[in-house]
Parts: C-alpha cells; structure tokens; sequence
C-alpha cells in the first residue's frame, strides 16, 4: 500500500491462487474428519441425505451472496449488503453476531489444535499451546493479508491433498483393488436394518449438525475484496462450490458408510476417517489423521482471525465499531480489528478458565443458530436487492436461480429449520440464547442509530 493511500483502506494482497484455494478448502474443517462420525451414528448411512440437504442449502446460499457480491465487492459482505437492503439495524446485527461467532471459534480451535499436540509433547500443558498457536496466528495476520493468503494456501492444499487421497484409496478399498484392506463393497449401506435406521427424524437432526460445520464457505466473498479482479474470484469460487461439496462431503461420506457399519462405536469414539483407514490396513493411520486434523483446526483459526477482524474493520468503517477498528497500517492491515478480535477471543478462554462451566456453554450455545440467521439474512437481502436492482434497470451479471422462487424456498427451509431447533430439547438451549444475544444486539443497533441521528441533526443545526 503507497503511503499516498488512505489508512482505512485494505490492500489487495491477497493472489488468485490464494482465494482459489480458500474457495475449494474453506468448507473442510475438523467437523469433516472427526465430527462427521456422530452425525453417521445418530442418521445411519441416511446421513448421505442430511449432508446432500445441507449441501444444497449452501449452494444456493452462495448464488444468492455471490449475486450481492460481484455486482458490489465489500470486506463486511452480507453485513453490508443487509445494512443496504434491509435496514442499518440488520447489517449492524448480523455483522456483530457474525463476529462474535468467529470470535469464539478462535479458542475452541486452538483448544482442539493444543490436545493434540499435548498428546505428542504431554509436558507442555494444553494452555500453553493454546496460547502459542494464538499468538503466532496473530502475528502472522497482523503484518499483511499475504501472510494470510500464503498460510490458508498450504494449509488448504494439505487438506485437499488427505481428501483426495482418502477417496482414491476408499474407492480402491470398495472395488476390491486395495489387498492390505479387510472390508470391500457397499453392503453396509443396507444390510444394517437399512438405510434408514432411525427414521427421518434423526436425517432432520443431523441437518443441523452437518449445516454447522459448512459455515465458513462465505469467507471468500470477504478474502476476494483483498484481491484483484474480485466479481471473477467470487464468480469462479461460486460455480465450483458444487463440485468441492460433492467431492469433500458426499462422497467421501459414502466412502465410509459403504465401508464401516453406521453402528460400529468406533466411528464416533475415535472418527470416521480414523476408523476406515485402519481397516483399510492403512499404517499410522491414527498419526495421519492427527496431522490432518492438527492442520485443518489450524487453518480454521486461521480463517476465524481474518474473518473476525474483516468483519470488525466493516463495521467500524460504517460508524458501527470503534473507530479505531478502522485503521490499517502500510500494508493495508486492519491491525486494530485483530488485536481487538484476538483480546475478545482470550477473554473467552478466561472465561472457561474462571467462570462456571454455565457461563462458558451459555456463550458457546449463542452462536448455535448464527448460521442459520447469517443463511436468512442473505436470502432477504438479495430478495431486496434484486427488486430494486431491477426497478433501476440496472443489468445483473450473476444471477441467482430460478428467482424469485428459490429465493423464497430458501427462506422458508431456514425459518421450518429454526423452529425444528426450537423444539428439539438438544437445540432449545441454542436457539433461546442465540434469540436472547440477537435482541441485545439489535438494541445496541438501534441506540447507535438514534445517536448518529441525533449527530446529523446537530451538525445540520450548526451549518
């Protein structure tokens, strides 16, 4: 950045290379390698239906933001785009929310980064990993948003490189070509009481597990603003988001229901990935998987650094944040936003630390709908958008499907979703303090709101 240049503004570091990587790896955290057992225990090899449903729903998610996105790159997104379509009050909420969730995913990733290292070095305590990992992530996105990219680079090609080699061997494994493999075929899709084992209930309740662990796909709308040519970042990351799903997600997903009993205990004790490739006879196969996943936590605490302070910069940018959250130094960082994004992040550790356990899964459980409110909140802004885009005779270069019946399908899936969850004694706790934070939010936006109102009247007043 030239020292000609404003100190608010961002600077485009970031190479084609990085966002295409961060565009095909962006959806593969540890939910895929660890997590991805306890939806299969609960669905049964029917949880192929709950990730294809899920699945769409980010697909068509994506269209609708990339629509927003290409016409009108912006490091605050869909806080911007709803600020625009829906009212100042709404991108105010959905910015901070968005923020606070990434927020508390730095400490829960750093958390899951430092057990596993503890597990190799058990001399060195769990919070001191904790700490190093956070604070060499911190330096390394303090000093440029090429650190960034480079970092999310290689990690992401690791991560892309186990998936692969996980489904070429997987697919080896099914037709029988992989000889150190003690199970073959896709029997098991069926022959344990069926596809379906506990019913269409438990595809509904894994929806909501496997939903969670997509959230993540949207950075690349905010990462393509740090780079040149934004629209083709956006537009390229949006069309192969179908593919890296179905890559990533369903088929390797089937790869181990085809494989692994739904039922064995081990696909939820030790991981999905872990159990098939010791029954595939793969060697370290617990090893593997560890590095894998120490990889994958990394680069989401990565990521939930860069997004956070984006977000925070966004909204100091629009008078929503401290002013200072705005500032950037000569390579166009935003290095208050994330040293301010990092502090809140070990307050949360603190909190684990010293507060009762109620307090920290209090906190935990008010981001568990924020997805969900972020999904909605781009389907009613591109809604808006599109209407006035039109009525403006203004020419749309990417465009959503099937609008505005998708659009509206959209919509009415989040809200069926949210009100499943409400009822559902496992979500109830998610949904009413997600509830109870939104309010508190939406109050603080409207005080901001009536305080700038007052300012403009004030200085009309003056002039």
């Amino acid at each position: 950045m030239s020292s000609t240049q404003s100190s608010n503004d961002l600077e485009q570091g970031l190479k084609p290379r990085h966002v295409t990587m961060l565009s095909i790896a962006g959806v593969i955290g540890a939910g895929l390698f660890v997590g991805s057992g306890h939806a299969i225990a609960a669905a049964g090899p029917a949880v192929l239906l709950a990730y294809a449903a899920a699945g769409t729903l980010v697909v068509l998610v994506m269209r609708m933001l990339a629509e927003m996105a290409v016409a009108s790159p912006d490091t605050g997104s869909f806080s911007t785009y709803a600020d625009r379509a829906i009212g100042h009050w709404a991108g105010f909420t959905i910015g901070w929310l968005y923020w606070w969730f990434w927020v508390l995913v730095i400490p829960l990733e750093a958390n899951a980064a430092a057990t596993i290292l503890h597990a190799w070095f058990p001399d060195v305590a769990i919070w001191a990993f904790t700490l190093i990992i956070t604070l060499l992530l911190t330096a390394t996105n303090l000093f440029s948003v090429k650190n960034y990219g480079e970092f999310e680079f290689w990690f992401a090609l690791i991560k892309v490189v186990a998936i692969v080699g996980f489904v070429i061997l997987g697919l080896a494994a099914i037709f029988g070509f992989l000889p150190t493999s003690q199970v073959s075929g896709v029997s098991h899709l069926f022959d344990t009481q069926g596809f379906m084992p506990n019913g269409m209930g438990a595809v509904l309740a894994a929806i909501l597990t496997t939903m969670f662990s997509f959230m993540g796909t949207e950075i690349v709308t905010i990462a393509a603003a740090e780079s040149k040519n934004p629209g083709q970042q956006i537009t390229k990351a949006t069309n192969s988001v179908i593919w890296r799903i179905g890559l990533f997600y369903l088929l390797s997903i089937f790869i181990v229901v085809s494989l692994v009993p739904w039922n064995d205990p081990t696909l939820a004790a030790v991981g999905s990935y872990q159990t098939v490739l010791e029954r595939m006879g793969i060697p370290n196969a617990k090893l593997i998987v560890d590095l894998v996943v120490l990889v994958a936590v990394t680069s989401c605490l990565n990521s939930a650094l860069y997004t956070a302070s984006r977000m925070l910069f966004s909204l100091g940018r629009r008078g929503d944040a401290p002013a200072v959250a705005k500032r950037t130094n000569k390579s166009g960082t935003p290095y208050w936003a994330v040293l301010l994004s990092t502090g809140a992040a070990f307050l949360a550790v603190f909190a684990n630390y010293v507060a009762p356990a109620a307090v920290f899964e209090f906190l935990l459980a008010s981001s568990g709908a924020i997805a969900l409110l972020v999904y909605l909140v781009i389907a009613v802004s591109q809604l808006r958008m599109r209407q006035k885009r039109v009525a403006q005779g203004e020419k749309i270069v990417f465009k959503m499907w099937l609008f505005p019946g998708l659009t509206y399908a959209v919509m009415v899936f989040i809200v069926g979703t949210l009100t499943f969850m409400l009822f559902q004694e496992a979500h109830q706790v998610e949904i009413i303090a997600t509830g109870i934070l939104s309010l508190l939010v939406v109050l603080a936006g409207l005080v901001v709101a009536s305080r700038r109102k007052a300012q403009r009247v004030g200085a009309a007043a003056l002039n």
